[in-house]
């Protein structure tokens, strides 16, 4: 029990003023009061709350100490009725059978001193301000954010950091200590990227290659931005989403020399000017794109296509960025080589599938509360953030929907156990609508009019397009802001929907991922442009390609020493067998995992 709720609950317990206390197994006090004064003793005691009684107030009660009296107050007769006495300013008195009215005796209540201070007096504006996010804030939030209440957009802040550098623009510097605790946690669990610092910072096979980065900034990603910097690339950074940044991370970045332009809670105009910020810089272009999303590659193709003269590559990690891609190279609009990281299988099997299996049950009960067990779920989409979303919401006991446009990917759904539905046949029924598609208008407007009352709707897909949430800003709506990146939407008839994220990407707005994980697409991302920035001309034209099958290869590999894991070799008997080269590649490229 809280010390909160104790306290409040002891601050209600009057107490007789009388010279002597009622002992906890004294006659008149029933077996079961004692039993349950005695519990109740024992959590007050665990709670440590300290208590100040009022001089007036006898007997005194000791700090974390309730005796059965204060419970279990003697009473009058039975056949004496209660009534409340406006005279007595909130006391009472008696009503006896003969209708005489006897008064009751005085009741004294005990003053707690932590209770007065948070509850008697009332908070300034930015006090309750500050009370109300370290109430409901989502846990994702560092206490270094919390602590901060300064609500100036950093655009309108100059800061330093302690080299006398300025050129960034975060959330506060000042955080930047929290942020490298952080990054150096998140160094443990990323050992490939730490071994290929390691391997290759002598060779420096980065010198000269200029990247300009967009993609979420947490402790993950400073692991890489950190390894790209060692392998002897300059790098700049924005953000892909605006609620994603870690705004400790950013300052310890900013405090480490990157030119760093992010913070959490971002405005959609804010996210355009950081992503400007990074490329429009007197002196400095860069040659080099590693994109999430593809928002930063149609940005520089809108405002600066001069610059692709030379960009030697794209390395784009997103099912949205990459679908992007291909539709420019299908244009004959793509003018420089890109690597489509996205469909390595080292991101596609372990990043889409098991980051998500994870991170959708810690995005969705940190932001809800919500218990899985008999929920009914539909997930819109079965690819591989699809499986893992359905893997983990079956084994928490949800009753699993599945929607699908691909036959092979509805017949894996099935094959699964789970039932394919179109939307709206079970839209009026389920608790819990998740998008992982990558497509746009997957829910309408129509599908979130026909939802349950409470129902959940969130995104684990990437772009905020997925659930159509510029159809719910209109007058008859009423948006109503619950906790850090959850509102309510208020239909007039009363019918409210939970929505998560405003329908941006769900585990990395409302929770973290796997480190683990992380380290395999980031690792795929360095390696992607190592090779992109040291190919020899001719190697790659202007087109779309997948990681070669050696690299995905090559990256399992440095992360299986962690589980120490042992690999058997083929004899030279079963690689002439098989036909393949005794290191690998041990799959041909049409191969599916």
């Amino acid at each position: 029990m809280s010390v909160q709720v104790v306290g409040a609950k002891m601050a209600e317990v009057e107490i007789k003023e009388s010279p002597k206390e009622m002992p906890a197994d004294s006659p008149t006090t029933s077996a079961s009061e004692g039993i349950m004064a005695r519990n109740y003793s024992r959590e007050a005691g665990s709670s440590s709350a300290s208590t100040t009684v009022s001089p007036t107030a006898e007997p005194s009660v000791k700090a974390g100490e309730c005796s059965s009296s204060l419970l279990a107050p003697k009473m009058p007769q039975a056949s004496a009725m209660k009534r409340p006495d406006p005279q007595q300013n909130g006391g009472e008195a008696f009503v006896n059978r003969d209708g005489t009215v006897a008064e009751a005796p005085r009741m004294k209540k005990i003053q707690f001193a932590d209770q007065k201070q948070e509850f008697n007096k009332r908070p300034s504006k930015i006090g309750r301000r500050s009370l109300s996010r370290s109430i409901s804030q989502s846990s994702t939030d560092s206490y270094s954010s919390d602590s901060s209440d300064d609500e100036t957009s950093p655009r309108d802040k100059q800061q330093k950091n302690s080299k006398g550098n300025g050129d960034f623009c975060i959330k506060n510097i000042k955080q930047s200590d929290f942020g490298r605790r952080e990054i150096e946690i998140a160094e443990q669990e990323m050992p490939a990227l730490m071994a290929l610092r390691k391997r290759a910072q002598g060779e420096k096979p980065l010198a000269g290659a200029k990247v300009v980065g967009c993609t979420h900034i947490t402790a993950q990603t400073a692991v890489l931005m950190e390894t790209l910097s060692a392998l002897g690339a300059q790098c700049r950074w924005a953000a892909c989403n605006i609620y994603s940044t870690q705004n400790e991370v950013a300052a310890a970045l900013a405090e480490g020399g990157f030119s760093v332009f992010a913070w959490k809670g971002e405005s959609e105009d804010d996210f355009w000017w950081c992503i400007d910020r990074c490329v429009n810089v007197e002196g400095w272009q860069p040659n080099m794109i590693l994109d999430d999303g593809g928002d930063l590659t149609h940005w520089i193709y809108k405002k600066y296509p001069n610059m692709f003269k030379k960009i030697k590559g794209i390395v784009e990690e997103s099912v949205t960025g990459v679908h992007r891609l291909y539709q420019l190279s299908k244009a004959g609009k793509l003018c420089v080589p890109a690597m489509n990281v996205n469909d390595s299988v080292t991101k596609q099997k372990f990043d889409n599938l098991y980051c998500c299996r994870e991170s959708i049950l810690d995005g969705l009960k940190r932001t809800t509360d919500v218990m899985f067990g008999g929920k009914q779920v539909v997930v819109c989409g079965y690819g591989e953030v699809g499986k893992g979303c359905c893997a983990a919401l079956k084994a928490m006991g949800s009753i699993v929907y599945v929607t699908e446009i691909d036959p092979i990917c509805a017949l894996q759904a099935c094959m699964d156990g789970f039932r394919l539905v179109k939307l709206n046949e079970v839209i009026r029924q389920v608790d819990i609508v998740i998008t992982c598609t990558g497509n746009k208008n997957v829910v309408v407007r129509e599908n979130l009019d026909r939802m349950k009352n409470s129902c959940i709707v969130c995104n684990m897909g990437h772009s905020n397009t997925e659930i159509d949430v510029a159809s719910l800003r209109t007058p008859e709506l009423t948006w109503e802001r619950v906790r850090s990146q959850v509102d309510h939407v208020i239909w007039p008839d009363g019918k409210r929907i939970v929505l998560l994220a405003e329908g941006r990407l769900l585990n990395l707005s409302c929770s973290t991922v796997p480190t683990f994980v992380l380290s395999i697409t980031a690792t795929t991302q360095a390696l992607a442009l190592i090779e992109l920035y040291n190919a020899p001309d001719g190697r790659y034209k202007q087109d779309v390609y997948l990681l070669p099958k050696k690299m995905d290869e090559y990256v399992a590999s440095l992360h299986l020493p962690t589980f120490d894991a042992h690999l058997t070799e083929l004899s030279d008997e079963q690689a002439k067998y098989l036909g393949l080269n005794k290191n690998g590649p041990f799959k041909p490229n049409y191969y599916r995992y």
